[in-house]
């Protein structure tokens, strides 16, 4: 007589059958639902409809405007700081049960985020304004 081990998941158990049963339906849904509207939609090309939507206003002049760096240095710092900020929040939910390592781990985590922040800010990273003749020869030569 041979034994059954009942320990694996089966395919056939409801849970993940019913899964994969309804994300294959949901997925042929929206594909003959695209499908359908693609077939029936109207098809009228024009100069209005190549024009870019611009929140309702017409575009006037080039279509590419050129972010200035310093926009994208700061996104890059909120992102990275954010980051941060989500890492600390999880270890408050978890303080508790934490206990002094934890304090110890978040607390050279901080750290290291202060000294990085330091560096940004005495690296000029953080400095939005234009750049004047002082600031420009002062950064030419660090580097």
């Amino acid at each position: 007589m041979e034994l059954i081990r009942t320990d694996s998941p089966s395919f056939w158990e409801p849970g993940i059958f019913a899964f994969i049963v309804y994300g294959a339906l949901a997925a042929g849904l929206v594909g003959i639902l695209l499908w359908v509207a693609g077939w029936l939609g109207e098809k009228k090309p024009g100069p209005e409809k190549g024009r870019p939507y611009e929140c309702g206003v017409i575009p006037t002049g080039t279509n590419s405007f050129r972010y200035p760096i310093a926009f994208y240095l700061v996104a890059a710092f909120f992102l990275i700081f954010d980051a941060e900020a989500a890492f600390i929040f999880a270890w408050a939910v978890a303080f508790d049960r934490l206990g002094w390592s934890g304090w110890l781990q978040i607390s050279f985590f901080i750290v290291i985020l202060l000294v990085s922040l330091i560096y940004l800010w005495k690296m000029g990273g953080l400095e939005w304004g234009p750049l004047t003749r002082k600031t420009r020869v002062t950064r030419e030569t660090s580097s």
